[in-house]
């Protein structure tokens, strides 16, 4: 099938584009990504021929010239005026419970809330039962996902045999069987002599290394932030200053270990300080934020009333170090937003908020949020996808991320003005852990393509019609394929 997707605003920070324009999709790749193209529906109508899908110039193969002629046998038109054109979103973090915990999620249930969260992709974690490290399993796991899910799952190694930190894993065959980075995320690498072997081990393998930063006895025990809200509340903290040290001792290793090293949902100000330092001094550093550590802190989790839905690890800091995160996705420093997408059953949540177990889910509600709170300020529209495109691409060396012609056909419509209400009971998750319940967001995805294939679409939201067809409703007057409703 080849697909027109025509009147939209095209923003994709790789190629420098943010305007109206016209993107063509023709076996699976995009074909043409530019300015609005000649021979409108409407005049095709009149008399005037649309024009040939397979005429593609050298032009057009390079995002210039005069472009393809996307008109033909079999042409599908979507109209997105009032729509932003993206590159697909990727989330380069979540928990998608398989194996072992299936009745958290499911491949099939975390590819539908990804989707209709406006992701393509997304990278999963290791720490399932058993531990993605060995190849048969990630072989496995990869295999079942493109089987059962609705986007492209991508497969995250353990760094260290079961989990445990104490030896490195195969990487060489781990990466044969399709991992696109190795971590031991939940849980630190405590030992610095075992981080040196994985780094060296990683950086030979051409994988990079993600860290759960934290210094397990500094956060022994930890609820919540270790701060006044904490210590008014009697709870047990973890301090900001468990994620630096690791943050601190892994940058000298990595750059010891000429390995790139991703720093996993940073969360303390003092954290993005480190980092910052360590890409001046050219180490090959990048570091994600969540969603919830970018609008909520410690104390929202004792105006919550302590519920255990605002329990995550790292856990929600201070105000202060909430600003700071904030700061850091406008100036730069952040290369990625990550959800973190961690779902739990209910009985894992329903206890005193001590005993909870940590984590929310996210995929759903991720692109609504910044969208309502942070873009236009302090984010441009360009830079929230650079952070939930392009960054987490370039972290990961996927092929997405971007419009540019010959790129997978991975596309997000988002409806910038479309308002609605976060209700868990509605989540294609099984996870209903969030703490943005009741919360009235403004702008979502309203379509996402995998491949040119729509595998999300909101209810009222653009249809995919023939262009004939197209032609004629716009001739009679009609906005039947007008955006959203």
């Amino acid at each position: 099938m080849r697909l027109w997707i025509r009147g939209g605003r095209l923003i994709d920070p790789s190629q420098g584009l943010d305007g109206p324009g016209d993107l063509v999709i023709a076996g699976g790749r995009i074909v043409y990504a530019g300015p609005p193209l000649p021979g409108a529906p409407a005049a095709a109508q009149a008399g005037s021929r649309l024009p040939d899908a397979g005429a593609l110039g050298d032009g057009a193969a390079a995002g210039g010239g005069t472009g393809p002629n996307p008109a033909g046998a079999g042409l599908q038109v979507l109209d997105a005026r009032g729509l932003w054109v993206v590159p697909g979103l990727i989330d380069p973090h979540v928990h998608l419970r398989t194996p072992g915990e299936t009745h958290k999620e499911t491949l099939a249930t975390g590819g539908a809330a990804a989707a209709a969260g406006g992701f393509t992709a997304v990278a999963c974690m290791p720490n399932t039962r058993p531990p993605l490290d060995d190849a048969i399993r990630v072989e496995w796991l990869a295999m079942k996902a493109a089987a059962e899910a609705a986007v492209r799952v991508y497969v995250v190694a353990a760094a260290t045999r079961g989990l445990a930190g104490d030896e490195p894993a195969p990487y060489a065959a781990l990466k044969a069987a399709g991992a696109v980075a190795v971590s031991d995320d939940g849980r630190p690498i405590a030992r610095a002599g075992v981080m040196v072997r994985v780094l060296e081990g990683a950086a030979a393998a051409g994988l990079p290394v993600l860290v759960h930063a934290e210094e397990p006895e500094l956060s022994a025990g930890g609820a919540m932030h270790a701060g006044a809200v904490a210590a008014a509340a009697g709870m047990p903290g973890s301090p900001a200053t468990a994620e630096a040290v690791m943050v601190a001792r892994d940058l000298l290793l990595a750059e010891q270990a000429g390995a790139r090293l991703h720093v996993l949902h940073a969360s303390a100000a003092v954290t993005l300080d480190l980092v910052r330092w360590g890409k001046a001094r050219g180490i090959p550093v990048t570091v994600e934020v969540t969603p919830h550590h970018l609008l909520l802190c410690d104390e929202d989790v004792a105006a919550a009333g302590f519920h255990p839905h605002w329990k995550m690890n790292p856990p929600l800091r201070s105000r202060r170090d909430r600003e700071a995160l904030l700061e850091a996705v406008a100036d730069g420093t952040v290369d990625a937003v990550a959800t973190d997408h961690a779902p739990h059953h209910g009985m894992d949540k329903d206890c005193p908020f001590p005993e909870a177990a940590f984590g929310v889910v996210g995929l759903e509600t991720a692109l609504g949020l910044l969208l309502t709170h942070l873009v236009p300020r302090p984010l441009s529209p360009a830079r929230l996808v650079e952070l939930m495109a392009a960054g987490p691409a370039r972290i990961l060396g996927l092929p997405g991320g971007t419009l540019r012609p010959g790129a997978p056909a991975d596309v997000t419509l988002i409806d910038p003005q479309r308002r609605w209400v976060v209700e868990p009971e509605r989540f294609a998750s099984l996870g209903r852990n969030t703490p943005f319940a009741g919360w009235t967001l403004r702008g979502r995805a309203v379509g996402t393509l995998v491949g040119g294939r729509m595998v999300f679409r909101l209810d009222g939201g653009p249809v995919p019609v023939p262009a004939g067809e197209t032609a004629a409703q716009e001739a009679a007057g009609t906005q039947e394929t007008a955006g959203i409703v």
